[in-house]
């Protein structure tokens, strides 16, 4: 009783709800019923939340669902319950944490309460992915604290342990959306992507070369990223080759308005390699003390925002990005990108293949961060640790190669001289010719991405 009535009323809970909360309080042990005739809260939760609100086509409904690759989730009746209680999260961040994706008895250790809860100052500093659900409105403030009670309750599948008079609760507490504040004058630079319209029913991915500002060569040992919430990721990328950037500042769509690809805008992406991102609503970066990368004078970043819109209406999209930097004196180690692809792609047609190719150092080697890149033929990126005492490791796996799992460890991965990383690629090819590597859409490509800095 003491721990549930220590997290009853959660910040961001709105007036009806909370009025519903302070009439209920008196009766709270026993919400409980033996009433076998009684719906049960769950059943409640799957028919009024899980079933239209997430398992709809294209998102939780079935492993057929085009988003299944990566959330690996299910709601559908008959299978929700068995898919979320005791089950460890996808999410690498929320599964280090030790969360599941729900936690008997403990609300604040289940994934499931932290995607659907917008209050202010609780979802929006957590790096556990986007709200939930995904570009539709958020649930009302009673849907959420049903769900709360019923975990803290227990997250029985059978019996009645939370108000269901709250199911019925309309109230929305929207936070008004508050751009990020730059850095302070000579502190650092903000770069960002001006609000923008998401046509109803469409989801709206784009990217603009912009100016860093920097005069001068910079350090940056700690960014931030905002974004307003229906957003998928916000991504700044550098580029490989520095002969072949697009013009600055334009707009550039990777999908037209029919919903076909981009072709211009996706070749682009192949000359990317990944500077910073975040698949939060915010996220706050710092790296190591004394490290940091180095953007040289004159640098321009190409940021990519993606949102989703399954509302009836236009949705605003928008993204801030700050980088802060320190004086050169006080870095000790530069901050590289890892940049280790897989050239020697041979993917036969109407097949699927396993590329498998590894990269040694010859110098020991601190790995903070990983990411991957590969093209639409690709189902599964695996990355390995080669050598030493933890040879053959798993260390990342993403499976949506469009918008690939980022990974920042929180005890980085030390790997000594001669010890490496292997990449594990499987593609699918689905087309009727070979696919090799290349810089179109229609070719492959397997690139591990991240942060590392040299050991001494």
């Amino acid at each position: 009783m003491n721990r549930l009535m220590s997290t009853l009323l959660p910040s961001g809970i709105g007036v009806a709800c909370l009025l519903l909360v302070m009439g209920s309080c008196q009766n709270a042990a026993t919400d409980t019923t033996d009433d076998p005739t009684a719906v049960s809260s769950f059943e409640l939760m799957q028919q009024k939340i899980l079933t239209p609100s997430c398992a709809t086509a294209g998102c939780h409904a079935s492993e057929k669902d085009p988003s299944f690759a990566q959330h690996g989730l299910v709601l559908a009746a008959g299978l929700a319950y068995q898919n979320l209680v005791g089950v460890d999260p996808k999410n690498s961040s929320a599964k280090t944490d030790g969360l599941k994706r729900v936690k008997a008895f403990a609300s604040l250790e289940s994934l499931l309460y932290h995607k659907l809860n917008a209050s202010a100052g609780h979802h929006s500093g957590r790096q556990y992915g986007n709200l939930m659900p995904l570009g539709s409105a958020q649930l009302p403030d009673g849907q959420v604290e049903f769900v709360r009670r019923w975990i803290e309750a227990g997250a029985p599948k059978t019996g009645s342990v939370a108000d269901a008079a709250l199911l019925d609760d309309k109230t929305t507490t929207v936070a008004t959306y508050e751009p990020l504040a730059a850095p302070a004058s000579g502190r650092g630079v903000q770069m960002r992507i001006a609000a923008f319209d998401i046509q109803p029913k469409f989801e709206r991915e784009l990217f603009t070369r912009q100016l860093v500002g920097n005069t001068a060569p910079m350090y940056v040992n700690r960014y931030e990223i905002k974004m307003r919430s229906g957003s998928h990721h916000f991504v700044a990328y550098d580029f490989r080759n520095k002969s072949l950037l697009p013009n600055l500042n334009d707009v550039r769509d990777l999908r037209n308005p029919d919903n076909s690809l981009n072709f211009a805008t996706a070749l682009t992406m192949s000359n990317h390699v990944y500077l910073a991102g975040s698949q939060a609503q915010y996220i706050d970066y710092t790296f190591p003390e004394g490290m940091a990368l180095l953007l040289p004078a004159g640098a321009s970043l190409d940021l990519n925002s993606h949102y989703v819109n399954k509302t009836d209406g236009v949705m605003k999209g928008e993204a801030q990005f700050n980088l802060y930097s320190i004086d050169p004196a006080q870095v000790k180690q530069v901050v590289q990108t890892l940049d280790l692809g897989n050239t020697s792609l041979n993917l036969p047609p109407n097949q699927r293949t396993t590329a498998t190719r590894s990269f040694t150092f010859n110098k020991p080697r601190r790995i903070l961060t990983l990411t991957s890149h590969m093209h639409k033929l690709g189902e599964k990126f695996v990355i390995r640790i080669k050598g030493g005492t933890r040879d053959g490791e798993i260390i990342y796996t993403s499976t949506d190669w469009e918008h690939p799992d980022i990974i920042t460890f929180k005890t980085p991965i030390d790997l000594k001289a001669g010890e490496g990383l292997t990449s594990e690629i499987t593609y699918n090819n689905t087309t009727s010719k070979a696919v090799g590597f290349g810089l179109t859409s229609e070719d492959e490509m397997g690139i591990i991405f991240g942060y590392y800095y040299e050991l001494p």
